[in-house]
């Protein structure tokens, strides 16, 4: 991800080595590049890894979302409600439907995941799902969500795109609610460029989930090239989500390192606690989750925008994640979505800043951050 040469220190950077540009090669010398050997074989150790009875490999974690919708019937008039702090994935996947996103608050300035409480209240006749994201890797309060939506008949879609193989108190990350979606992009702790993943505690939704990805074909390519056969139904509507060889025998290696990756990470995150000059959310927490994220959280008195700008001339990449849906054009005009105030989400939003972390990080380069947070904070308005 270091697209500029001048960057000391990038926001995020794919951990990619010698043996992905192997299993790549066996990939094209092979000459079977979708939806093959390699994506079942991807789908079964993810699976495992999570401790599901399966999964469907998708082209990207917006494909494993839409399905999620598709599958659980979601249209118009429905409403889903989904974090406004989180990538707008959710919200237009509801919103291609013709239904209605409804959007929440989060719990704290420590804990950016949804508020259960603000769930509840915002839950109607009309709700259709809720949307429980992970936020930087941290696990959302599952407990109350799932109590919250199971007492309502109401689906728990897990957005764990940021939280691939995190253990939580009632399960793995993604497979506690109906449908779990994860993301393979490049920032991502598993990177495969694109690419996503989808679980689901029905194996009948899970089913109709795999059939949807290749426009419902009642035999697949794979099938055809092999018997040399050539007809087939489509009973339903369906898209074309298939992920290639080449993302999934990535996301394989991938896999096979996050342990080691996720080891890196801390370390980063060890120092950043110690040294950065600024509250970071979800300090204190005895779990880490995936440590996709580390978001630290303004004062006020600071200029976010100079600070960036003074961490961009030191070499040091930052990001913001996210603006809030809520206050995108189109949810505020089409969707009336800022006639309700989310006063955490707003007091927080604007204070945010993504500092660098990733597996490719050593200790000298998160201490370099630190440094540089502590001497551009001196000149954006603090100290």
């Amino acid at each position: 991800m270091n697209s500029n040469p001048e960057w000391k220190v990038t926001v995020a950077d794919a951990s990619v080595g010698a043996e992905e540009i192997a299993v790549v090669g066996d990939v094209l010398a092979s000459r079977w590049l979708s939806l093959g050997r390699q994506t079942r074989a991807f789908e079964t150790e993810f699976a495992a890894a999570l401790g599901a009875d399966d999964a469907v490999a998708v082209s990207n974690g917006t494909a494993a979302l839409h399905l999620a919708v598709l599958a659980l019937g979601v249209g118009p008039g429905d409403e889903v409600i989904t974090p406004s702090l989180n990538f707008v994935a959710s919200a237009e996947v509801t919103a291609l439907h013709g239904a209605r996103p409804v959007f929440a608050d989060v719990r704290s300035e420590n804990d950016l995941t949804v508020d259960p409480r603000d769930v509840e209240r915002l839950i109607t006749d009309r709700t259709k799902a809720v949307v429980a994201m992970h936020y930087g890797g941290y696990a959302a309060d599952l407990e109350a969500l799932r109590a919250i939506t199971r007492a309502r008949g109401i689906a728990l879609i897990e957005d764990a795109a940021h939280a691939p193989v995190v253990p939580t108190g009632l399960g793995t990350a993604g497979t506690v609610g109906d449908i779990g979606c994860f993301s393979f992009f490049a920032t991502k702790n598993i990177a495969c460029g694109e690419g996503g993943m989808v679980v689901a505690r029905d194996p009948d939704l899970l089913a109709r989930i795999r059939a949807m990805r290749s426009h419902c074909l009642t035999t697949d390519t794979t099938e055809r090239m092999r018997t040399g056969g050539a007809s087939y139904d489509v009973p339903a509507v369906g898209l074309n989500y298939r992920p290639t060889e080449i993302s999934s025998a990535m996301g394989r290696v991938q896999l096979g390192k996050l342990d080691q990756d996720r080891a890196r990470r801390r370390a980063v995150m060890a120092v950043y606690r110690k040294r950065v000059p600024l509250p970071l959310p979800f300090d204190g927490r005895p779990d880490d989750g995936a440590l996709h994220l580390a978001v630290a959280l303004l004062p006020e008195t600071v200029d976010r925008e100079l600070l960036r700008a003074d961490l961009n001339a030191r070499g040091v990449q930052t990001s913001v994640h996210y603006p809030p849906s809520h206050q995108f054009s189109y949810y505020r005009d089409r969707h009336g979505s800022t006639s309700r105030a989310l006063p955490v989400t707003e007091d927080i939003a604007p204070r945010l800043l993504t500092l660098p972390l990733h597996a490719r990080m050593s200790d000298d380069d998160a201490d370099f951050v630190a440094d540089a947070v502590t001497a551009g904070l001196r000149r954006a308005g603090r100290g």
